[in-house]
């Protein structure tokens, strides 16, 4: 009876210190930090049809788990679009990226470029890849500089690796002289 004793004498006080404080509890791990899983220094490959269609980039990526799930790349990224046969053939660049599961788009904000084979360079602040029509589009300001000319727009439609382009409400066009280009 007294070893009884002396285990119930140690044993209650233990057990009724284990109190847990649900404030406490949350500022260790939210709900909505449990929602989001974060990678570090990601290389992602999109397909279709079995072929690598592009590949992703990005410093840091957090994908939410939420209602309406989305991935986003706070820290910027690069995105190579790819033919056929594996040659990369425009390459995107942008501070940040964000991507929506059930509509299959990525939309890049922030200093975006883009630049393909031929070293036309597309810039903007803003663009939206679709992944299954392998189209970008943009409503907001544009500008390409080609081998010859600038042209400065508000609006785009193209496809992904720029080599067809429509530009939508064109403000302007400068032509480059063949000399300076040279010369640079």
């Amino acid at each position: 009876m007294r070893l009884l004793s002396l285990i119930l004498l140690f044993v209650i006080p233990f057990f009724s210190s284990c109190e847990n404080d649900i404030s406490e509890i949350n500022k260790i791990a939210s709900p909505e930090d449990a929602q989001v899983e974060i990678g570090k220094k990601i290389e992602l490959l999109y397909s279709a049809d079995g072929k690598v269609k592009a590949r992703l980039l990005a410093p840091e990526l957090r994908k939410h788990r939420t209602k309406t799930p989305f991935t986003e790349m706070p820290k910027g990224l690069k995105m190579y679009f790819y033919n056929d046969t594996m040659v990369s053939e425009s390459k995107l660049t942008a501070k940040y990226g964000i991507t929506y599961e059930k509509s299959n788009e990525m939309i890049v904000r922030d200093s975006v470029v883009v630049i393909n084979l031929k070293g036309e360079k597309l810039e903007t602040e803003e663009l939206i890849w679709n992944e299954q029509t392998q189209k970008i589009t943009s409503s907001k300001f544009v500008k390409i500089q080609t081998r010859d000319e600038i042209i400065y727009g508000d609006g785009l439609e193209a496809n992904s690796d720029l080599t067809n382009y429509k530009i939508k409400k064109i403000r302007g066009t400068i032509r480059l002289k063949e000399n300076l280009l040279e010369e640079k």
